[in-house]
């Protein structure tokens, strides 16, 4: 098990590793000049030059990214072109409001969608199974944003009960929370239906009904419990879809996320906040997907055993 465990553990690593040298050189190649952007149109050149030499931004690339590895290693993630604060300090900032939000959505996603689904499977064919299996095709088809629209003009500006704008209160986070947790939910249910429909054929299930064990533990032990693997893959990844931020979500009800942390620094082209942003999203992505692996393990022996 350790074995494995470190296998994916080396795996993650170099992955991060490999994303960190990758934003960085799509950063410093693209056109434009931050150093001009934050000095403004009537900066003079010399000006331009002195600043950029300050900032080390003349020295060659290769040296430019040891310098930033190096300071990420020991978790200086550089200064804010535009903000003036630590790079780290404005994630971790974003980041309570982003994880609130994904922890509310999270919970909204889980009890809608593995009901919806674990009923959809027990009476599949029937007209209730066609129908929760329509509205999740319609949840995975309706953009969260449209979703979230609908969400501020219907019930936030008609009954004035929920903000349509910021999270000055818990109760702010309730109208996204629903248009996050709305379309993942449909896709944890139709991934549950379909894994558990799979196990259901199987002939130890079959025997189970023949013994006359309790049909409700026949499903939510001996068939979800085998049909875990592909709802936790569902899960992990929308866990870490959550962490990293809705950016457009965000926008909607202006939420000072991450998303909305990322999208006004590519807009103003903040390359030490970019490049921060990309490194938390691709280690909560690459983490997250870590934890599932090692699930895999747990629940499934054979995959560690497969993997040696």
């Amino acid at each position: 098990m350790w074995r494995y465990v470190l296998k994916r553990a080396l795996l993650a690593v170099s992955i991060i590793f490999s994303i960190s040298l990758i934003t960085f050189l799509i950063l410093n190649v693209l056109p434009g000049d931050p150093v001009a952007m934050m000095l403004g149109d009537f900066a003079d050149a010399n000006k331009i030059k002195e600043v950029r030499h300050n900032m080390g931004l003349d020295l060659p690339l290769w040296q430019q990214y040891l310098k930033w590895i190096t300071n990420l290693i020991r978790g200086d993630f550089g200064s804010s072109y535009f903000q003036k604060k630590p790079v780290l300090f404005l994630i971790l900032q974003a980041f309570q409001y982003t994880s609130y939000l994904a922890a509310m959505s999270y919970i909204i996603a889980l009890m809608i969608g593995l009901f919806m689904g674990i009923i959809a499977a027990v009476y599949h064919g029937s007209v209730l199974d066609r129908f929760l299996m329509s509205i999740s095709v319609l949840g995975i088809s309706a953009p969260s944003f449209w979703v979230a629209i609908l969400l501020q003009i219907y019930i936030g500006l008609r009954f004035k009960i929920f903000p349509v704008s910021g999270v000055q209160t818990s109760i702010g986070y309730v109208l996204p929370a629903i248009a996050l947790g709305t379309r993942y939910a449909a896709s944890i249910s139709r991934v549950t239906r379909a894994s558990m429909m799979e196990v259901m054929g199987q002939d130890f299930i079959r025997t189970a009904y023949a013994k006359g064990l309790n049909p409700f533990r026949i499903v939510m032990v001996h068939i979800f419990r085998n049909a875990l693997i592909p709802v936790i893959t569902i899960i992990g990844a929308d866990i870490g879809s959550l962490l990293t931020g809705s950016m457009i979500t965000e926008n909607v009800f202006n939420i000072p996320g991450i998303g909305k942390l990322l999208i006004d620094a590519i807009n103003r082209r903040d390359i030490p906040l970019v490049q921060g942003g990309v490194i938390y999203v691709a280690t909560v992505c690459v983490l997250i997907y870590f934890i599932v692996d090692v699930l895999y393990a747990v629940v499934n022996p054979n995959i560690r055993l497969g993997d040696k």
